[in-house]
């Protein structure tokens, strides 16, 4: 059967590598891209891959159920890969009904949509939804989180993402949708909006501006390279089992202090400057409500059942993503203006 695939936030940070790597992967395939395009969501992102025959944008929101009901009825999409979310803790905190909107609704209008066009004919059909670790909440000073570890969300962005997931696994058990949730570590690489700790702190750096650091920095991440985890989104689709819950991780655990000092060794020697003098920019401020102290991912699962492990080591991938951002300038000066720098006043300058 010729699969017509639904990617959602496709112009997005992960969406647009996973879209990326399905265009040029999977020639019969047709993928249709729906992004609401929204401050993260760039379609200078897919340049490279917007003319290819197998490829389709739609402009959309999927809390708009009359818009998403009709674009299965166009397309009749016979799998969704659903990635469109409001993804930013600190935006969470500031407005949490939009993230209760896209995450939760929006999910549920396209499980609704999915369930009403397959008509219970889910032969060959597949609902994946991606998630995020931080529906496990905070880990101590040891542990890992697991595909059967309790959810225990802490900030609006994780209810809302765990309240999807659930919704998700309900579809399954209430009405047989065939679905898959994956659930992924901290991503890093190219075309992550910078909102985000690693791009945010290389346009500040080249830009002498300082390094806002939450708390004591002590915040422990397990950081996983993005085209990492579109392989993996790839396999899982293809080869992973329905009704299974996989996660993502990059066997990777580092504290946001450490990255920081880490990217600023970087910064240094790529941009010439004297050993210590990103380091500098480092500015501690009031520590964010419901901080989460550690996160960190058992893969063991996806690695034992499907053969994925990550590609690169941290150094190596934090070294390539710096070298992306500092070659293309242009992309990163495009989406560091207008709404993004007031964001950026509202949420680190003043505080």
């Amino acid at each position: 059967m010729k699969k017509i695939i639904l990617i959602t936030g496709g112009a997005g940070f992960i969406g647009s590598h996973v879209v990326r790597r399905l265009v040029n992967k999977y020639e019969d395939y047709t993928i249709v891209n729906l992004d609401k395009l929204t401050y993260a969501g760039n379609l200078e992102n897919l340049i490279d891959i917007e003319s290819s025959s197998n490829y389709i944008f739609e402009k959309g929101d999927i809390v708009d159920k009359a818009f998403v009901d009709n674009l299965f009825l166009k397309y009749a999409f016979s799998d969704v890969i659903h990635l469109a979310a409001e993804s930013h803790v600190d935006r969470s905190i500031e407005n949490p009904m939009e993230f209760i909107m896209t995450n939760v609704v929006g999910t549920v209008n396209l499980l609704n949509a999915a369930k009403e066009t397959w008509k219970n004919n889910f032969e060959g059909k597949l609902f994946y939804h991606v998630s995020t670790d931080e529906v496990y909440g905070s880990l101590g000073e040891v542990g890992l989180f697991t595909e059967s570890t309790p959810y225990d969300p802490r900030s609006p962005y994780s209810s809302s993402k765990a309240s999807s997931d659930h919704f998700v696994r309900a579809y399954e058990n209430t009405y047989n949708l065939p679905t898959i949730i994956s659930n992924c570590s901290n991503n890093y690489g190219s075309f992550q909006f910078p909102e985000k700790l690693i791009p945010l702190f290389i346009h500040n750096i080249k830009n002498e501006k300082p390094l806002p650091v939450y708390g004591d920095g002590k915040y422990t991440r397990d950081w996983l390279y993005v085209e990492d985890h579109a392989a993996a989104i790839d396999l899982i689709f293809h080869k992973g089992k329905v009704g299974e819950t996989y996660n993502i991780g990059g066997f990777n655990e580092w504290q946001n202090i450490e990255l920081i000092q880490l990217l600023c060794k970087i910064m240094d020697e790529k941009l010439g400057k004297e050993a210590g003098s990103s380091a500098k920019l480092i500015t501690y401020i009031k520590d964010r409500p419901g901080h989460d102290k550690r996160y960190a991912i058992d893969a063991s699962k996806l690695n034992k059942q499907l053969g994925w492990q990550p590609s690169l080591d941290f150094e190596e991938g934090l070294e390539k993503t710096v070298s992306w951002y500092l070659e293309n300038d242009i992309w990163l000066s495009n989406v560091t203006s207008g709404e993004y720098l007031t964001y950026y006043e509202n949420q680190y300058a003043s505080k």
